[in-house]
């Protein structure tokens, strides 16, 4: 799969942009603040449609203007997709594919999926286990988007369940609930370890799977050879996730949540036998953060037997000349983006390169 036109309009500091893309490596060069990362935030709303920097999506629309568009034709297994979306300042994100309103995020990754690498992927290793969760949520949908409906499903029972529990208030686990308060949690507490139990086993099933791969990817982009171990850890404990629920009940009327569950899960990163978090140098965090990225690329690739097109944001000013050249070899073939601000990374060979300025233009070099 592959982009190969892309059409911005009032995206961020692009007022008008149309590009003609390579299947292959693609290079934005240009100083800073000229809108690199801009353009590849677009390329990756195409499969995601959300921002890889976790901006709310009505930032994408530049100042000032009533919406935003962004229009492609990606080309997968030989045939031409048409994607339109509209982004308005204020509503609804309108999505089409070929002329045809889209109803289901999950129709959108049969046909395009991308892969972003970016400078705040530190924050993998270092950072909280919700962006942990994601990378493994993200991981089973792209290998198979039909399984987008088991995490949707789960995380609106969640919010139901915390509605529930906040309405009840801490009244409730004083006195105790009434027949029919306490029928209705019964219910949410059958959802919630349906649905839970069902997200929590296809994130053991990822993290087993994928685990070999960001294994190898650690060597590979470290040059060295080290024990890379990864292990989801539920997020409760003393059995079942139905007595758990049973168990944290009050605890969880006093404070109007729910306290365990697979939305605690987290998934433990080991460097060498140690918890990486804490007791991995800021070097080895890094390229943990790659190996992850890099694993999942891989294993997805593997999976459906097409590389998802890779976005590389600002990745090599972060790396030496080694770690470069070794994350450079460590990628599949498939159209990739690359952003610089020096021109093309140690061991980078564009196909196309395209240059930026600060007055908004975007020409590609001949």
């Amino acid at each position: 799969m592959y982009v190969q036109r892309l059409w911005l309009r009032h995206v961020r500091s692009h007022t008008e942009v149309e590009l003609e893309l390579s299947p292959g490596v693609n290079l934005f060069e240009g100083p800073n603040g000229v809108g690199k990362t801009n353009l590849v935030e677009s390329i990756a709303f195409i499969g995601s449609l959300r921002s890889f920097r976790g901006a709310p999506t009505e930032a994408l629309v530049q100042a000032g203007a009533a919406a935003a568009t962004i229009r492609a034709e990606v080309v997968e297994d030989g045939r031409v997709h048409l994607f339109e979306s509209e982004l308005p300042a204020r509503g609804r994100v309108r999505v089409q594919v070929n002329r045809n309103r889209l109803q289901r995020r999950r129709d959108l990754l049969e046909v395009v999926q991308t892969t972003v690498f970016g400078p705040d992927d530190l924050e993998l290793v270092k950072g909280g286990p919700g962006l942990r969760r994601a990378l493994l949520d993200d991981a089973v949908v792209q290998v198979r988007p039909a399984d987008e409906l088991v995490v949707g499903d789960w995380e609106r029972a969640l919010r139901q369940r915390n509605s529930f529990l906040k309405q009840a208030g801490p009244a409730a686990a004083r006195r105790g609930l009434d027949e029919a308060g306490a029928a209705t949690l019964e219910v949410w507490d059958a959802k919630a370890v349906e649905l839970g139990g069902a997200i929590h086993e296809l994130r053991r099933r990822m993290v087993e799977r994928l685990s070999p791969f960001v294994a190898d990817a650690y060597d590979r982009v470290a040059g060295r050879p080290s024990e890379v171990r990864l292990r989801l850890v539920p997020g409760w404990s003393g059995g079942d996730l139905a007595s758990a629920l049973v168990s944290a009940r009050p605890d969880d009327l006093r404070r109007g949540v729910s306290t365990v569950g697979p939305h605690r899960d987290e998934l433990l990163v080991e460097l060498d036998g140690l918890a990486a978090r804490t007791h991995s140098s800021q070097g080895e965090q890094r390229c943990l953060a790659l190996a992850l990225r890099l694993g999942v690329h891989q294993f997805v690739t593997e999976a459906r037997d097409a590389p998802p097109i890779l976005i590389l944001d600002d990745v090599f000013s972060e790396l030496d000349g080694d770690r470069s050249r070794a994350l450079v070899g460590a990628l599949p073939a498939g159209q990739t983006f690359v952003t610089s601000a020096v021109g093309a990374p140690d061991g980078v060979r564009p196909d196309a390169v395209f240059r930026l300025d600060h007055d908004g233009g975007v020409v590609r070099a001949e």
